[in-house]
């Protein structure tokens, strides 16, 4: 991934004045073959869609191999530390995802990127309980690749 400049946010409470808008978007990043090889030995989930691209480009609708979708959704997570930096924070706690969806595929060398905007701020004992709206576009499709509302924790 490359590294360009995070929006900086000064805290986690800071960020209820980005609710309901668009804070980021983030740099394309290319799902390779070899990335998406290593996602299925890491999940078990060999699936010849993913890994034979001979048989894939012959048999899939897709022409060639496709990344999992859990994969494209795994990167939110370094997505969001990429393009969102919030002051105060000393640890992040990965609550969960809801409204998951793949609406279409990423092809073996697509370059992907994260639209992120904030959906919701509430505070939670001693922690900020985020959720961001995460899009991820495929560079040249016209529908996204996934969709996902991501939920942690920040903790100061």
């Amino acid at each position: 991934m490359l590294d360009a400049s995070p929006v900086h946010v000064p805290s986690p409470t800071a960020l209820a004045d980005h609710v309901g808008r668009e804070l980021a978007v983030g740099e394309w990043f290319e799902i390779d073959q070899d990335r998406i090889a290593a996602f299925a030995d890491a999940t078990e989930d060999r699936q010849w869609i993913h890994l034979d691209p001979a048989r894939a480009a012959a048999e899939s609708p897709y022409g060639g191999t496709i990344a999992h979708g859990l994969l494209t959704l795994s990167l939110i997570v370094a997505f969001v530390e990429r393009a969102v930096s919030i002051g105060g924070v000393r640890m992040t706690v990965n609550y969960g995802f809801d409204r998951v969806r793949f609406p279409a595929a990423v092809p073996a060398g697509a370059r992907v990127r994260p639209r992120i905007a904030v959906g919701a701020v509430e505070p939670k004992d001693d922690a900020v309980q985020v959720t961001w709206r995460v899009t991820i576009e495929r560079e040249g499709a016209e529908k996204p690749a996934c969709v996902a509302d991501w939920i942690v924790r920040l903790y100061a």
